[in-house]
């Protein structure tokens, strides 16, 4: 049974930072390709950022040079910093598995980004 247990997130102010966490549990993480999505009302699943097992990072052009996703295979987690946070990153983020290119799914509760002006 995969479990993504996500920590972090919240309110802060445009150009503020914020630091997302992210344990799994139920899967052979090193051998798992990671990520997170968000999602704002009204707007489909937007995958933001994701790491395969091997390290290698991709990144939403919208998010690209200011987050950073990263892991820790030893403690099975997955992080997201945010960093140069603006308005419209404001949607609840989750936390997920990556199979492919563009084809992924959370087992998180997610958990809201709120980014005010």
């Amino acid at each position: 049974q995969v479990q993504l247990v996500e920590s972090g997130g919240g309110l802060v102010q445009a150009g503020g930072s914020l630091r997302r966490s992210c344990v799994a549990s139920g899967i052979i993480f090193s051998r798992t390709g990671m990520g997170w999505y968000r999602q704002a009302p009204g707007k489909q699943r937007d995958l933001v950022a994701s790491i395969s097992s091997g390290g290698d990072t991709t990144y939403a052009g919208s998010v690209q040079g200011r987050f950073t996703i990263s892991r820790d295979n030893a403690k099975n987690t997955v992080y997201l910093q945010m960093s140069s946070l603006k308005p419209e990153d404001t949607a609840v983020y989750y936390c997920c598995v990556v199979f492919g290119p563009n084809t992924f799914r959370g087992w998180g509760q997610g958990t809201r980004v709120t980014v005010s002006s």
